[in-house]
């Protein structure tokens, strides 16, 4: 534990340390190591190497991000409502296949290069425009699926209701 909190605290004092200072490490006849930035009896210099700090570049136009920002605010007004039409909440059903046909429809209909977005489970699985998506081989028990509009640079600008259903496959053991 002691050599543990050594090292620890060497390593803390050699990133505390500022490169031009010495650094100090020491073994005591216990075996335990420790770093100072003062010489003892018995310790050897630690070359450190220099720090590499980086910079990073600020945005060059935090209005161009902002009027984004509202870009889709007012984009997402536009609808005032998207769900889905099937399946519906808390519904089960049967599908050999695992497959899962969703239908959503949204107040007014979508915009040219909008899209509706299904997650499953939080995971997108599929966009369209068409208003359905189907998603293959879906494993039998309850899911969560999700209902996004997403504009043509795929940002989600209105989200609906989530709902949850259950998928019942036949297994070998029934």
């Amino acid at each position: 534990m002691r050599l543990k909190l050594g090292i620890t605290a060497g390593l803390a004092l050699l990133i505390a340390t500022p490169a031009t200072a010495e650094v100090y490490r020491n073994v005591d006849a216990q075996g335990n190591v420790t770093y100072s930035d003062e010489p003892s009896k018995g310790a050897e210099t630690v070359k450190v190497k220099p720090v590499t700090t980086i910079t990073l570049p600020k945005p060059k136009n935090v209005s161009e991000t902002e009027k984004l920002l509202e870009e889709v605010k007012r984009e997402g007004s536009i609808y005032e409502q998207v769900s889905f039409v099937y399946p519906e909440d808390e519904q089960a059903f049967h599908s050999g296949s695992g497959d899962v046909h969703f239908e959503m429809h949204s107040t007014p209909e979508l915009k040219p290069g909008h899209k509706y977005e299904v997650t499953l489970d939080g995971q997108p699985v599929g966009q369209s425009a068409s208003g359905s998506v189907t998603v293959n081989n879906v494993f039998r028990g309850t899911h969560d699926a999700g209902i996004h509009i997403v504009d043509r640079n795929g940002v989600q600008i209105k989200t609906g209701n989530p709902i949850r259903f259950t998928v019942h496959r036949p297994s070998v053991q029934n």
